[in-house]
């Protein structure tokens, strides 16, 4: 069959379905792009002959589309992705932030950018990067460092192994991440004789791998001998749908269980083994019982420094761990037991080698007494305490929370909100709760939100909302998929939190002797940006790109304006302002952030003094 190298691309992808016990979908959804002279004439011209095969959506920004693209696959236990295809230049450059988030959170994601002239018939192009030590380096070089698997293919001929190898990666839980396949622009143009069976459908089995005998009999000797044991949860729980066997194991064991970021919803909030958050942005219930606990069993966790409070939380002498995780990587983490398995199969095998063990009825009811403690806490904090005119965070989260329905989905990855809602947030639904965590990255909240929607219009339940809830400092780096969202008749609600300026990034520059410093959005005087706020209507802005807007000023003009948004047919977006010098409330925690060892300021020096006496609860778990 002789088509161009972008049309033998578009007609292999469309024909690739992935598979996971027995459900088999096509692992494409689409291709988000943006065309410049990179790709336009390749890649462009065959998703216009071919767009019934592989449906084309055009993105305001191509890190957004990367984000849209790993927000679609997490929604969909990383079975199903976009591509994403941009220009030489910029347009490449612009999806490495995107690319970093999709591989740091373990999320498929297909890059497909324009490159340079294969032949070099006239270099420079225009855009063209020169690199006098090579002819062969371009600016997609910078996508190596952040793609699982990265390829350039400078002929025809090389198309098939590119293809097949970004598959088996894309494919495979424990490597998966963004893939990168650069396409120099005159070889996507070139015409190819290709066989019939590259075209063909191409199932992808999604495999389950259980855990090896004797890991699995050493982590179940150590967990049936613990007397505190406690489970932590991550996103791997998630995606391998094993939810009902976590909930089977702790109801059976009586181990409670505290979430990851990722992991928040693996239990429902109010199940009797669930004590909610753990870590920098834990609850005092997790962290009161990971300090104490004498065996660890992480499921799905790569055990991130949040998770860790920078190894400072899990703070018994003795304390073990078993890692249940589907990539050797993490599993090895903190000199564990490495039960290298899916998660589901993996769950199944210790609840069965544990059989009708269970832990002190003593220690069953001390973690529902230290969850009920913080419920309480949950209730005050969305009832508000009236300690200013405006709002706080608390009340608005409750707000919405309060609003959404049971598998309704709240969507938010950067500033403060993220710490509060892993706290406060009542999860009812394994996939009702998405905070981009791994990589915080402000600007991905409205572009995730809408690959979050686009993943439940394929769902079986469609009328999920999806509701989103971003800062101002992210809105102001990331609203145009926004246009993207009503071009696509896509509904969001998007809940903006206008606090005028970092919330979080201010209460961490106070917290480390630096007076918020450079976190607020004001004018410049003769002394600095201290002046009056900046007059800045964000709400008229998002009218501008075509969402709905709401004013809110209350919470109570809050909670109607959400039912205005719940009821509307479109993307429609509810401004509030809060006061960003109420936080939350939650649990002292430590997290490394290293403050100034010498400094003429009082502050600094205090919170230097403060930093050597904390860093001391370091564990080196070995």
């Amino acid at each position: 069959m002789r088509l161009t190298v972008g049309q033998a691309i578009v007609r292999f992808l469309a024909a690739q379905y992935s598979e996971r016990d027995g459900n088999r979908r096509r692992f494409f959804r689409g291709c988000f792009g943006i065309f410049g002279h990179g790709n336009v004439a390749g890649l462009g011209q065959a998703l216009l002959e071919y767009g019934d095969d592989l449906p084309f959506y055009m993105s305001r920004n191509e890190q957004a589309m990367v984000h849209t693209a790993a927000g679609h696959a997490r929604m969909s236990d990383r079975l199903a992705t976009f591509a994403c295809t941009s220009s030489i230049g910029p347009g490449a450059t612009n999806m490495v932030t995107g690319a970093a988030l999709a591989t740091i959170n373990r999320l498929p994601v297909l890059l497909l950018p324009g490159d340079t002239f294969a032949t070099r018939p006239a270099n420079p192009v225009l855009q063209e990067l020169e690199d006098a030590r090579s002819y062969d380096v371009s600016v997609n070089d910078c996508l190596k460092p952040v793609s699982k698997f990265w390829d350039r293919v400078n002929r025809p001929e090389q198309l098939e192994s590119a293809l097949l190898g970004a598959m088996r990666v894309l494919t495979d839980p424990a490597e998966t991440g963004a893939v990168t396949l650069a396409l120099p622009q005159d070889v996507q143009a070139e015409a190819y004789d290709w066989p019939e069976e590259l075209f063909r459908e191409r199932v992808w089995r999604i495999t389950r791998p259980v855990p090896e005998p004797a890991a699995l009999d050493e982590a179940a000797a150590l967990l049936a001998a613990a007397e505190r044991p406690l489970i932590v949860a991550g996103g791997g729980t998630i995606y391998a749908d094993a939810t009902l066997e976590l909930r089977a194991l702790a109801e059976s064991t009586g181990i409670p269980v505290a979430e990851t970021q990722a992991g928040k919803g693996s239990l429902p909030w109010d199940h009797p083994s669930s004590v909610g958050a753990i870590g920098v942005t834990g609850t005092p219930a997790a962290n009161a019982l990971a300090r104490r606990a004498d065996v660890v069993l992480g499921v799905g966790t790569r055990y991130s420094d949040f998770t860790t409070a920078s190894r400072s939380l899990f703070a018994d002498p003795g304390v073990r761990f078993v890692n249940l995780n589907v990539a050797r990587f993490d599993a090895a983490k903190h000199a564990g037991v490495p039960l290298v398995a899916d998660a589901k199969e993996g769950l199944r095998a210790l609840h069965a080698a544990l059989g009708a063990h269970s832990v002190a009825d003593a220690y069953r009811a001390e973690a529902r007494e230290l969850a009920a403690r913080w419920n309480r806490t949950v209730d005050r904090a969305y009832a508000g305490d009236g300690r200013g005119p405006l709002p706080t965070q608390a009340e608005v989260i409750g707000a919405v929370n309060q609003a959404a329905g049971l598998r309704d989905i709240v969507v938010c990855a950067a500033g403060s909100m993220p710490g509060e809602l892993h706290r406060l947030w009542r999860s009812s639904d394994p996939k009702g709760y998405h905070v981009e965590y791994g990589y915080s990255c402000m600007g991905y909240e409205i572009a995730g939100g809408l690959g979050v929607k686009l993943a439940v219009l394929d769902s079986d339940d469609p009328s999920r909302e999806v509701f989103v809830l971003v800062g101002d400092g992210s809105y102001l780096m990331m609203a145009q998929e926004l246009v993207t969202a009503v071009a696509e008749g896509v509904k969001l609600v998007v809940v903006l939190v206008q606090n005028h300026g970092f919330a979080s990034i201010g209460g961490l520059s106070e917290s480390v002797g630096a007076r918020r410093f450079g976190t607020r959005y004001r004018s410049r005087t003769a002394t600095g940006l201290d002046g009056p706020l900046l007059p800045v209507d964000l709400a008229a802005n998002a009218a501008s790109l075509g969402a709905e807007t709401i004013r809110a000023e209350t919470i109570d003009d809050l909670r109607g304006a959400l039912a205005r948004a719940r009821d509307a047919s479109a993307t429609t977006l509810v401004h509030i302002e809060t006061d960003p010098l109420v936080p939350a409330p939650g649990d002292e925690v430590w997290w490394d952030v290293p403050v100034a060892e010498v400094s003429a300021l009082e502050p600094t020096r205090e919170a230097r003094a403060a930093y050597e006496k904390a860093r001391t609860s370091r564990r080196h778990h070995l």
